[in-house]
């Protein structure tokens, strides 16, 4: 397959053709030339308009369900929801049934994502059957094809355990994943502790059982001279505990959800399980804080935390609705209204060079002859979330039906 990209503007601070609109012409995989009118033909011929072009976004954090819960996402369905908003790789959680926790599962889970566009990496189980009591068959797992260690959903609660995980990874330059959330602290809550939580009369999750956590974790990080990344940062407190971390020189980073950059416990008012994720939306100034911690570089990368459900799951009484949001297919309309003032450039670090920086994945670039991993977005452009631009399994998402303003997708969707 050929394709020509014409007068597309090119946002890759590792590209000498950065911030310059220009032609593309890909073939076969790769980008063949790169210039202005260019005269090739090509089987498909695309008028950018107002479309960037840069380097193929990573989402370090997304689940597929696949095995065991196929009714809610598919490994084939989710791959094409991340095509459509523009990830060309992705890290999927061990979440499944059962869980990847050795050697067989990660291979399977590899078999089905074969031959897809999108690549898929596999986040291996850091405990057994994601019981969090003793170690998984984790060399088993990266030396077939692991990019990182995580309990996904479940954050590892005990300490021992963690320290045993990160003192393992380091015989091979790993990197564990903690979505730091103490169970015990948040046990019982259904949204963020707060002023809304207590007009709307539903119990609170405290910002300390996410950045207590975070503390352990980091003393633990310093104790051993290992990797960390915390994914689903969403409190002040947690904020500044990376930042100083990172400041002594602690090999830790961290992502951030779309919504949690978007949303606050506001929503929540009509008491939507919609808006029921994990860790909880938190209030306005706290939002304020992650969107600002994307420009001083505290926040590394973006997670979008895909979790899809099924209507069952979610359409029932609040306490019993299942928790998550899908991501994938929205994520830039989303980041883009966050932060509008962000710049491009910004956008492609925290999207593509840092994580595949953090996660050791090759870097994509927009060059002539490397690999044809590009992601196109246009930040003007209107669509509606729904029907056949809607890729994903998943319901739960709050945008389903309505004219959103942001779009981004891989090549391979056109």
């Amino acid at each position: 397959m050929s394709l020509l990209i014409r007068n597309v503007s090119i946002s890759d601070p590792l590209s000498e053709h950065n911030g310059r609109k220009t032609d593309i012409l890909v073939r076969n995989g790769s980008i063949v030339s790169i210039g202005e009118k260019l005269n090739e033909k090509a089987e498909k011929v695309l008028e950018a308009g107002h479309l960037y072009a840069g380097p193929g976004w990573v989402d370090v954090l997304a689940d597929y369900c696949d095995p065991g819960y196929e009714h809610k996402e598919s490994i084939d369905s989710g791959l094409k929801a991340a095509a459509a908003g523009g990830f060309t790789d992705v890290l999927v959680v061990p979440n499944t049934q059962p869980a990847i926790t050795t050697k067989a599962v990660l291979e399977y889970v590899q078999r089905k994502a074969a031959g897809h566009p999108v690549k898929l990496h596999v986040i291996g189980a850091v405990s057994r059957n994601l019981e969090g009591r003793e170690l998984a068959e984790m060399m088993d797992m990266y030396h077939s094809g692991a990019v990182a260690f995580s309990d996904g959903w479940q954050a590892l609660q005990h300490a021992g355990l963690m320290l045993k995980a990160l003192e393992y990874v380091k015989a091979f330059n790993g990197i564990i994943i903690q979505l730091p959330v103490y169970a015990s602290l948040a046990q019982g809550g259904l949204m963020n502790e707060g002023e809304m939580s207590m007009r709307l009369g539903m119990s609170g999750i405290p910002n300390i059982a996410e950045s207590l956590l975070v503390q352990r974790d980091i003393e633990l990080l310093r104790y051993t001279g290992s990797r960390l990344h915390f994914s689903g940062i969403s409190t002040p407190e947690s904020l500044a505990l990376i930042r100083a971390a990172k400041k002594e020189g602690l090999d830790v980073t961290c992502s951030v959800t779309p919504y949690h950059l978007y949303f606050t416990d506001e929503a929540l008012q009509q008491y939507d399980s919609v808006y029921k994720v994990e860790p909880p939306l938190r209030t306005e100034a706290e939002r304020l804080l992650l969107v600002a911690a994307l420009s001083d570089g505290t926040i590394d990368c973006i997670a979008t935390h895909h979790r899809p459900q099924d209507w069952d799951a979610k359409t029932k009484e609040f306490e019993y609705a299942q928790p998550g949001m899908t991501g994938q297919e929205t994520c830039f309309a989303m980041l883009r209204a966050a932060a509008p003032e962000l710049p491009m450039t910004r956008w492609v670090e925290l999207l593509s060079t840092n994580p595949r920086k953090i996660f050791g994945l090759p870097q994509a670039t927009i060059a002539e002859g490397a690999p044809a991993a590009i992601t196109l977005f246009d930040p003007e452009a209107s669509w509606v979330y729904e029907g056949g631009e809607k890729q994903s399994l998943g319901v739960n998402h709050p945008w389903i039906g309505k004219t959103i303003k942001g779009r981004s997708y891989t090549i391979e969707r056109l």
